[in-house]
């Protein structure tokens, strides 16, 4: 018997590092509002309330029911949950059907010493690297150990990652490369920063990104 249950428990520990060996699903974060994006709202109770709108410039949307509400950077999902629990206060149980007509295309900006700088469209999984070939490559004059990543955390804020890509120039070394998410601005400078600050305002990185070039 005691034969029987060594054998269970080893067979057990087999199993269970088996499991810890399998490779981890990565969970896509869903689609969150922005400037420009349509919301069409439809009262299944009360279709006099039904309107379509845009998500402004300060994140709000103006909505005849219950005024202006941020519905920037949360989810349809989150959006909906928002405003009907604000819907609750005038209408007794409203159900609410949100949809996302129109959106905007993901994309990223590449800026400094590249040879193309500007907006290019998000279409696909884009590393770091991969935005620069598609910019047409660094310009002799960029400091490729020092890219610097700009990436929205935030209505105000985004985190500033600091990236070496001047090894994939010569070993394609991937575990300096960085996958891309949409919004991310990639600035290469000409010279090498001595302070890079972790944080910074959304407002001030007119420092780093000429605003023509953000035109797609």
């Amino acid at each position: 018997m005691k034969k029987i249950y060594r054998i269970l428990l080893l067979a057990l520990v087999a199993l269970t590092a088996a499991r810890a060996d399998e490779p981890q699903l990565r969970h896509r974060p869903r689609y969150t509002l922005r400037s420009g994006d349509v919301l069409e709202l439809q009262y299944r109770y009360t279709p006099e309330f039904n309107q379509t709108v845009t998500v402004l410039p300060d994140g709000y949307v103006n909505l005849n029911l219950v005024g202006d509400v941020h519905v920037s950077d949360l989810t349809v999902a989150q959006a909906h949950d928002l405003i009907l629990q604000k819907a609750g206060d005038r209408l007794k149980d409203p159900e609410l059907n949100l949809v996302l007509k129109q959106f905007q295309q993901p994309y990223i900006v590449v800026a400094g010493e590249v040879t193309k700088p500007g907006r290019m469209d998000l279409r696909e999984n884009t590393t770091a690297m991969q935005a620069v070939l598609m910019s047409g490559g660094f310009l002799p004059s960029a400091q490729t150990g020092q890219v610097l990543l700009f990436r929205k955390i935030n209505g105000d804020t985004a985190e500033i990652k600091v990236l070496n890509l001047h090894k994939l120039r010569k070993t394609s070394d991937l575990e300096h490369d960085m996958m891309l998410e949409s919004g991310d601005m990639i600035f290469v400078p000409r010279d090498k920063l001595e302070q890079v600050s972790r944080y910074i305002k959304l407002l001030n990185l007119g420092l780093y990104f000429n605003p023509l070039q953000l035109v797609p």
